[in-house]
């Protein structure tokens, strides 16, 4: 056996596999900084490697620097065992693991420090070994050199192995897996000093080599990167595989020979499993593009991948409202399927929101009331996709559940937002409550005052002043009501005699009509509706006064599952600026004396029997109240 070129072989596939590791760890120190240190001293492993090859070629300068920079290799390891092993103030016995990562940067000074020592000093020389050509010997000040260097792996080591008991489980598995295999590769690397010692050995340590390497990268990085176990995983595939070869080929060329195949009996058997192995690596290499060529050819159409579904997760996160999330999951889906797709999302039979592109190609997401206690339950259907490949119909079915998903945490953050706003208006009701019942008191005193003082002048003032007295106590009164809380009684009554009892108190030249079924009842607070009519009526009332022809109309009936009084007069119209928003806003009054709380007050009390008011528009009547009840008993809140 050619021992030289076996040494030449091992040691270039060392430093071949040193530079490739230390350049994946750059790359993944990106996620993981602790990596980096391990490029580092891969890189120097390569450096170290490199200089042995150089010598075998005659290149006794470059050899000699490449091999005295192994200062830097347990340097480097030393920065990341310090940055690997992490302490706690609760462990006083590690604290000097902490004063040695405060001086680290001057280690790492130091020894770049004796490197250019070595190098400027005579450190080193070569001789014929092992029929090798040349052989690194240390001289000089070589052996400083080699001293400073296996002191400083030995602390870099004594870090790892005391560090070990900053950490429990997996974590301090790794530490003593990276301890001791990097106390195997300074044993191994350290067999290269026998020549200097007068040991004539040949470094059969140093062959190993590779398998060190490897095995230090994998106790390092197989607890942090998935990637790690993925490729130990093919490696170990690919190691049986190769026994397995090795074993087939020998198997074959011993039956080839018997069966009178001379021809490749005769074929040295390390040649049949250099060639088979080079099948097999080509074999392997070639397995996921022709995998991935299959799945093209077989499934045409985009790829999903997690990046991708992680990106629409994201962009349908973002959307605030339906309208939102509907246009942006139509922009999303538009290119993976190469084609406009309509996304509707409906809630029961109402639609929520819809993609303003349209397409025959349709996604719809439906919330349908599952049980009175689980609430709604998202669903998903897609119309048109007969003209979809396999691979774009499953495309779009994640992207349907991710959707389903989006739906119901919008759903969520909307029922949260609103019960929130709510909170907020019933605690600034109370507080507007306290506050107009504070007012109210206060105000009262003073009017007393003045009502009591107005006893002693003449009629006529008496007379203005009373007016205005009422007209601030009735202000106060309304504000009172609006502040307040709304404390409802809800009973069942008939409405025709209410409402008849208030139309009885129409002023002169004011005619009224009431058309309403006889019977019709309704459950709510009679006390809070007569408040509402009442000051509908006064309203018109106000208007009504003095005008030829003046009329006030009731109509009342169930319309579709719910009560409705319409109160029409052909006074004058309203002011069209009130009909945009304002109309049932506090002090908005278009009405000589008018508080301005009037409709307002109409409209809480309402919304508080869960109805609503609005005014419409009407061809004969120019003023139209519609009001809304519920017909049927429901929670009045």
């Amino acid at each position: 056996m050619d021992l030289a070129l076996l040494f030449e072989t091992m040691l270039g596939l060392t430093s071949l596999s040193a530079l490739w590791t230390g350049l994946w760890l750059w790359w993944h120190a990106r996620f993981q900084p602790v990596l980096k240190p391990l490029a580092g001293f891969c890189a120097m492993m390569a450096a170290w490697c490199g200089g042995h090859l150089a010598l075998q070629h005659d290149l006794l300068l470059p050899g000699k620097v490449l091999i005295l920079a192994n200062p830097l290799m347990p340097a480097f390891f030393l920065q990341f065992a310090l940055r690997y092993v992490t302490t706690q103030p609760q462990q006083p016995q590690l604290r000097w693991i902490e004063w040695l990562r405060q001086y680290q940067a001057w280690l790492l000074l130091g020894s770049v420090l004796v490197v250019l020592l070595s190098w400027s000093q005579p450190s080193a020389r070569v001789q014929a070994l092992y029929g090798m050509p040349v052989f690194f010997l240390f001289d000089g000040f070589g052996w400083f050199n080699l001293g400073y260097t296996v002191l400083l792996g030995m602390l870099a080591h004594w870090v790892l192995w005391r560090g070990r008991h900053a950490y429990q489980g997996n974590k301090r598995h790794s530490v003593v897996a990276i301890s001791m295999t990097a106390g195997i590769g300074l044993l191994l690397a350290t067999s290269f000093v026998f020549p200097s010692l007068g040991l004539n050995w040949y470094p059969w340590p140093m062959l190993v080599l590779p398998l060190y390497l490897v095995l230090l990268v994998y106790s390092v990085v197989r607890y942090q990167l998935l990637a790690v176990n993925a490729f130990a995983s093919r490696a170990l595939l690919y190691l049986v595989m190769g026994l397995l070869l090795l074993l087939l080929t020998a198997l074959i060329s011993s039956l080839f020979g018997q069966f009178g195949m001379p021809a490749l009996a005769a074929v040295p058997g390390w040649q049949l499993w250099l060639y088979s192995s080079l099948l097999l690596l080509f074999a392997a290499a070639a397995y996921r593009p022709a995998s991935r060529l299959a799945e093209r050819l077989i499934f045409p159409g985009v790829q999903l991948s997690e990046a991708m579904v992680s990106r629409w997760q994201q962009q349908l996160a973002l959307a605030a409202d339906w309208q939102q999330l509907a246009e942006q999951a139509a922009v999303l889906i538009r290119q993976p399927l190469k084609q406009p797709v309509q996304i509707g999302l409906l809630q029961g039979t109402e639609l929520l929101a819809q993609s303003t592109e349209s397409s025959s190609l349709k996604l719809q997401v439906i919330a349908v009331k599952s049980s009175e206690s689980a609430g709604n339950s998202w669903q998903f259907s897609i119309d048109g996709e007969q003209g979809l490949t396999p691979t774009l119909k499953l495309t779009a079915e994640v992207f349907g559940s991710l959707l389903v998903s989006s739906c119901a945490r919008l759903q969520s953050a909307l029922a949260l937002a609103e019960a929130e706003k709510q909170q907020l208006a019933q605690q600034h009701l109370v507080e507007l409550g306290a506050l107009a019942a504070a007012m109210a008191h206060e105000l009262r005193n003073p009017l007393n005052i003045i009502s009591m003082a107005s006893a002693a002048v003449d009629a006529e003032l008496r007379g203005h002043i009373q007016t205005q007295l009422k007209r601030a106590d009735r202000l106060i009164a309304d504000m009172l009501v609006y502040a307040g809380r709304m404390q409802l009684q809800p009973v069942l009554f008939e409405l025709q005699p209410l409402v008849q009892s208030l139309l009885q108190q129409a002023p002169d030249g004011v005619r009224t009509e009431l058309e309403m079924p006889a019977g019709l009842q309704l459950q709510a607070d009679p006390y809070r509706i007569q408040q509402v009519l009442q000051n509908l009526f006064d309203n018109a009332f106000a208007f009504l006064r003095n005008q030829p022809g003046a009329c006030l109309r009731v109509e009342a009936g169930i319309f579709g599952g719910e009560v409705q009084i319409r109160v029409l007069n052909n006074g004058p119209a309203l002011d069209a600026s009130l009909l945009d928003g304002q109309l049932f806003r506090p002090f908005v009054s278009k009405r000589a004396g008018g508080s301005g709380l009037g409709l307002a007050i109409v409209a809480r009390i309402i919304e508080a029997h869960q109805g609503r008011i609005q005014h419409q528009s009407d061809p004969v009547w120019p003023v139209c109240f519609v009001l809304h009840l519920p017909a049927i008993s429901g929670e009045i809140r």
